[in-house]
């Protein structure tokens, strides 16, 4: 999950990568550095510091003392070795003959170690990155050939990366390779950059390649080459990313989630316009026809984190609307258990960047078993994108905090437009009731809107819940599947302890908990539950906990159990999830704030898992 750049071209490199890096920090930062060619004497700089990125610009006066035009930085979020200068990267060989950056795992790295300590390498860190340099290193003294050192060492290694890679012996080149591990390569004039991730390069280009599984790329100031594992070249088509460079500055907003936060009606429009023509869902773009769509007897929704939450949801609405068995499951356990699997079914495989490392490797176990599959990302020509049979793209443009929240909502619609056009097209709704619930839909932009304009009440509340230890959130149905993302924003921006459960699951053991004050939040947008919903609360607070209740506007008799009442727009049962999720996104969002962490960028998270 670390992040890297890398750049070759006509101006000094050390304030480009900085620059870079301070875009991609999101993806780690127990540690960061940078390796620079210095063309005045040929030798290559590594300057290395652990923490936050700050220390690295303190430490290399914003790029201005490392010299030279070609070079490769990268910001780390630690995997094997603790997070310090020594195990920071990039990593060389002795001499700096070879020196690397590397995001992803290596899984025979002990293996690989063992065998280069035998031909006389040492190593000074802890990390499995020292061993793909080092690899790289040994094929290149053989083959003298940077292409084929690289080419040679992807064969022999196990697991997931995305390098970027000089040689000291090639000074006017910039060597990248992934597999399984995001990786993107920029042209500009005078120019070449690589990133993992988009935001990395906007201010120098929006002109883009996607590198593939095993293939490799070498770059020069004015051209970019491609090769395969066998050496051959290959041809690449450049992309033009729509994305514009503000959509990576806070605009005013003091962090990043809150931005994001605000651009969730924007957000839900431009994901819903994307599939509504005339008054009427077309999934033309997406590629599915009628009938397919009548044809699937299953639907196994694979996803992770906050994805995995948005599945939860979409099953209650595709079973409820359409009668079509759905089945979720966390991706890194669907990929290892063997269960039957319909060959009539859809796999439905949800993910914001289209790279989470256990999400794609259901996705490709799911082709391989012969199931039709269906990508819902944000991120265009990601590995998920390109490998899926169909695509769902989200609108939710670039996300930049960790917690995810507009991606989060967007997956919510592209589900709901799903649920929609199943039921019609399967017969278990009339035209009148598809056009209603298209309507609904239609205003729920509006609506999100309607409740980030009451924010200062939740925000008042937020502050006073900064020293709470423990904050539990019950639900029923769908408000259990809200329960379950509001529970995650709130513990993995707050360090909060919190958990969301079944309401009905209170009694058989979660009540012992409950002591005097804990902060227990009750969903209650189901109408048909709310009774039910209710009486759980009740039983909370008897206990002594200290009641916030979340529910349709009307639903004042809420007001006689909650200490604390919340309300959001009426809408059709089965989009609720949109509005209700809000008021604890920023719940979440305004107790961090409190408590005055760093809300973008919580500890120990990044905010895609390319690593399993």
């Amino acid at each position: 999950m670390c992040g890297i750049v890398g750049y070759i071209g006509d101006q000094q490199a050390a304030p480009i990568l900085l620059a870079g890096l301070a875009k991609l920090e999101y993806r780690g930062y127990d540690s960061a550095g940078i390796s620079v060619r210095n063309e005045t004497n040929g030798e290559i700089e590594v300057v290395k510091a652990k923490g936050r990125l700050k220390t690295l610009i303190e430490k290399t006066d914003e790029g201005h003392s490392v010299y030279g035009s070609c070079g490769i930085g990268h910001t780390r979020w630690a995997t094997h070795g603790e997070p310090s200068e020594t195990n920071a990267h990039p990593h060389c060989s002795e001499g700096k003959n070879v020196v690397l950056v590397h995001n992803g795992i290596i899984e025979n790295f002990q293996e690989l170690k063992e065998k280069l300590v035998k031909r006389g390498y040492t190593f000074y860190s802890e990390t499995d990155t020292e061993v793909a340099v080092k690899l790289i290193d040994y094929y290149y003294k053989k083959t003298a050939s940077p292409v084929s050192a690289i080419a040679t060492a992807m064969l022999h290694i196990r697991g997931s990366y995305a390098f970027g890679v000089l040689f000291k012996d090639y000074p006017d080149k910039l060597f990248a390779a992934r597999k399984d591990s995001p990786l993107i390569i920029g042209k500009t004039a005078g120019a070449s950059l690589i990133a993992s991730d988009v935001p990395a390069i906007l201010d120098q280009t929006r002109n883009v390649y996607y590198i593939d599984n095993m293939e490799i790329a070498e770059l020069t100031r004015d051209e970019i080459h491609f090769f395969n594992t066998d050496e051959e070249e290959i041809e690449k088509e450049m992309v033009e990313i729509k994305w514009d460079a503000e959509a990576a500055e806070k605009g005013g907003y003091e962090h990043f989630m809150l931005k994001e936060i605000h651009e969730q009606p924007k957000a839900v429009q431009d994901t819903l316009n994307s599939v509504l023509k005339d008054g009427a869902i077309d999934l033309s773009s997406v590629g599915l026809t009628e009938e397919e769509l009548q044809s699937f007897s299953q639907v196994y929704i694979v996803a992770c984190g906050s994805a995995y939450h948005v599945g939860v949801a979409c099953q209650y609405v595709l079973e409820d609307l359409a009668q079509l068995p759905v089945r979720v499951d966390l991706a890194s356990e669907f990929r290892y258990r063997n269960m039957p699997l319909d060959p009539n079914g859809l796999v439905i495989v949800i993910s914001q960047s289209g790279e989470t490392a256990d999400s794609l490797a259901a996705l490709r176990l799911a082709k391989k078993k012969g199931l039709k599959t269906l990508g819902i990302v944000n991120v265009v020509g990601s590995s998920i994108a390109r490998e899926a049979d169909n695509v769902f793209y989200t609108l939710a443009g670039l996300e930049i905090a960790v917690a995810t929240t507009k991606a989060y909502s967007t997956q919510l619609i592209a589900g709901y437009c799903l649920a929609v056009q199943f039921a019609l097209v399967r017969g278990c709704i009339s035209k009148g009731r598809y056009q209603d619930l298209i309507s609904q839909l239609q205003c729920l932009p509006e609506q999100i809107q309607k409740i980030l304009d009451d924010k200062e009440r939740i925000q008042w509340f937020a502050a006073k819940q900064a020293n709470a230890r423990d904050v539990f959130f019950i639900g029923r149905g769908l408000d259990y599947a809200i329960s379950l993302e509001g529970s995650l924003k709130m513990k993995e921006i707050s360090y909060i302890h919190s958990e969301a459960y079944a309401a009905g699951e209170l009694k058989h053991g979660t009540i012992s908990l409950v002591e005097d004050g804990t902060l227990v939040i009750g969903v209650m947008t189901q109408k048909d539950l709310f009774e039910k919903t209710l009486s759980n609360m009740v039983e909370v607070k008897s206990r002594g906990a200290y009641l916030m209740g979340l529910t349709s506007y009307g639903n004042y008799s809420i007001e006689d159990t909650a200490d604390f009442s919340v309300y959001v727009p009426k809408t059709e049962k089965y989009f609720t999830t949109s509005l209700a999720i809000v008021p604890l996104q920023l719940m979440g969002y305004y107790v961090s704030v409190a408590k005055g962490l760093d809300v973008d960028k919580p500890r120990n998270l990044a905010k895609s898992v390319t690593v399993e």
